[in-house]
């Protein structure tokens, strides 16, 4: 292969160890902005919508932590109960996500959910519904730089039955299947996604192969769902998400799979600790 045509993503080593960490960028913010040292609460979620943290924060269940020392993001911390969560909204595409994701592990995140809107691939389902990804395939960049390329990234699949367990509880129409990753949604062929259907793919969202990929390297829990609410833009009815209804059903899904991930991280959540 000549100079010119070698793919820059095919060259990294995810075994070296990299010179720039969440860790040192946050203590670096945290200096400049003035902040007190902050530990964020052991179970965080990723809203990729803001939907939810902005529902929360209206309906005066979520608090901005000021202390937050990101530059991108705002962190809320959401009262469920007796427990407390973590909750960032906006933090769409796998780069992004992995990044926030990063940092939230840095200051002492146990477990990590995200939910994302995601199309629907397979015929034999029809929108809405929470499909709980177990696997997904990687056509994005972000998880190249934590493991050398391959066709899916893989949920832990005990973590994936724990949360099962958790979900059969509610009455939501929760699935568990396999997912599309890409970087490019406004890519997305009749070819390309007949082959995918063929393969078995549910959804395609943005985020779930690079974030399980991240869980893998640091050994962290990460539970990626999907909330399949349109086909690709093809339907009249499509992003249709319930209204308020459809909003605590989210809520209820996500903090399902928050207490079944927090528990497989082995550590039995202390509401009154709250992660500080």
């Amino acid at each position: 292969m000549v100079e010119g045509t070698r793919i820059p993503l095919l060259e990294h080593d995810p075994s070296e160890t990299p010179v720039f960490t969440a860790a040192n960028l946050l203590e670096a913010a945290r200096i400049r902005k003035g902040l007190p040292k902050v530990a964020v609460p052991a179970g965080c979620l990723l809203d990729f919508d803001g939907e939810l943290v902005q529902h929360l924060a209206g309906a005066g269940r979520a608090v901005e932590d000021s202390a937050w020392p990101c530059f991108h993001t705002r962190l809320f911390r959401w009262r469920e109960g007796s427990a407390e969560y973590g909750v960032i909204g906006g933090t769409i595409g796998a780069p992004f996500a992995v990044l926030v994701a990063e940092e939230l592990f840095a200051l002492g995140c146990r477990a990590l959910v995200s939910i994302s809107s995601a199309g629907l691939v397979a015929d034999r389902f029809t929108p809405p519904f929470f499909l709980l990804i177990d696997k997904a395939l990687r056509d994005e960049g972000t998880s190249c730089h934590y493991m050398p390329p391959g066709r899916y990234a893989d949920a832990d699949p005990l973590l994936i039955a724990a949360v099962r367990r958790r979900t059969d509880e509610l009455s939501v129409p929760v699935h568990t299947g396999p997912s599309w990753t890409t970087d490019a949604p406004f890519r997305e062929t009749e070819s390309l996604i007949a082959l995918r259907r063929r393969e078995g793919i549910v959804s395609v969202e943005m985020e779930a192969a690079a974030l399980l990929t991240l869980g893998k390297v640091l050994n962290k829990p990460v539970v990626c769902l999907a909330h399949i609410t349109n086909t690709m833009a093809t339907r009249q009815e499509d992003f249709e998400k319930g209204g308020d209804a459809g909003l605590a059903d989210s809520l209820s899904v996500c903090a399902a799979a928050l207490e079944a991930a927090l528990e497989h991280a082995g550590r039995k959540f202390n509401p009154r600790e709250g992660g500080r």
